[in-house]
Formats: C-alpha cells, sequence, structure tokens
C-alpha cells in the first residue's frame, strides 16, 4: 500500500471503524481508505444523484460563498476559471458568472468535458471535492498545469483537526469520501508545488501559481 497523494509508503492505521479502514501517511500527512474498501464507480454515483445542490438552494449558495468571497480578490473580472467537479448541480459557476466571471465546467460523472484540460485558466475551484478523488497526486498535478501564472487554486473541504474528533466524524460517514486533508497536508501539497498558500477559512486553502 503507498499513499495516493505522495506514494510514500507503508502508512499506519489511523482509525478502524465497523464499515472501513483509515490510514494516514508518515509523510505528506494525508489520511486515506484503502483501495480495496473504497465505493465503486456505480455506487459514488448513486450518492452524488441523491445531493440536493442547487442554484435554488439558498443554504448551500451561502457555503459555497465561503470560497466565492475571498476568491474575487484574487482575480479579475472577466477571468476565465475552471470549476472542477461541478457536481449533477452546477452552482458555483452560476454564482461567479452572475458576478461577471467566465467559468467552465468538468465533472468526470456530469460534465466530462476533456477539452478543457487543453485549455489555461486564471483561476480553478474544487468545491468538496478533493474528499472524493482517488488519486489525489495525478488530480493536482494536472488542475496545476491548467494555470495561469498567478492563477488560483481554489479548495474547499473539510479539514482534519485530531484524531479523537475524526473518530466520530460526520465527513467520514460518507462512503464516497475517500481522502481526508489536514492543513498540514496541504502545506505539504504547496511546497511540493512550489505554489504560495493562504489559508482563507477553516476549510478553504488557496494555492497561487
Amino acid at each position: 500500500m503507498q499513499c495516493p497523494l505522495c506514494h510514500a509508503q507503508p502508512p499506519h492505521l489511523f482509525h478502524k471503524d465497523n464499515k472501513r479502514s483509515y490510514y494516514q501517511c508518515f509523510q505528506c500527512q494525508l489520511i486515506f481508505v484503502p483501495t480495496h474498501e473504497r465505493p465503486c464507480i456505480e455506487e459514488e454515483k448513486r450518492i452524488y444523484d441523491q445531493h440536493q445542490n442547487n442554484p435554488e438552494n439558498k443554504g448551500y449558495c451561502d457555503f459555497l460563498n465561503q470560497l466565492c468571497e475571498p476568491l474575487k480578490k484574487y482575480i479579475h473580472k472577466g477571468a476565465q476559471g475552471l470549476d472542477f467537479g461541478s457536481g449533477p448541480g452546477p452552482t458555483l459557476s452560476v454564482i461567479l458568472e452572475d458576478q461577471g466571471y467566465q467559468v467552465d465546467l468538468f465533472d468526470a460523472l456530469y460534465a466530462p468535458d476533456q477539452s478543457v484540460f487543453t485549455k489555461k485558466y486564471d483561476f480553478i475551484t474544487a468545491t468538496e471535492v478533493f474528499e472524493h478523488l482517488h488519486n489525489p497526486k495525478e488530480e493536482v498535478e494536472r488542475l496545476w498545469r491548467l494555470l495561469k501564472p498567478g492563477g488560483v487554486l481554489a479548495i474547499m473541504t473539510q479539514h482534519v483537526t485530531d484524531k479523537k474528533s475524526f473518530e466520530t466524524w460526520h465527513y467520514i460517514r460518507d462512503p464516497s469520501h475517500v481522502c481526508f486533508y489536514s492543513r498540514t497536508c496541504f502545506d505539504f501539497i504547496a511546497a511540493q508545488l512550489k505554489a504560495k498558500i493562504h489559508h482563507v477559512h477553516e476549510n478553504v486553502v488557496f494555492f497561487i501559481s
């Protein structure tokens, strides 16, 4: 077994419940579910199809604004962005487009437009996506290559704080959540990318190219 973020090995068992095991990498501190205990793509889609996230859901829009509002300080009007992992009901793109930004969509299940990976962007957003990634190293590096100089990779995912709270954390109850990040883990990613990092909210981090 090796870490899906930095490929170090071997990780150590961090926690185990009656459904899954959770391992932690000694090098990057990522906590992850081993491959054989992750859901198949059909099971993941069944979970995603149940989500009620859309632009008419004010609570969801308010949630996304934790990322949108600070992002506007880093990008110019008319900036071209990519919403990576836009989901079954794209919402963040609607919020940003209403405020004068241009946003392409990509989602492996709902908007599988591979042409986005031939473009360059001023910003890329990934809201509640990174916890679902089975191969975060490859995805992070692919997204980073799409950014223009000075571009922003804006990530929202709930952060690991400590082992005790992890054991009772609602976030690990979702079987489609397979990777869990801490502030230390994101600092490791920034160092690998040679990126500037801004922790703008307890669950939001920006990497600046």
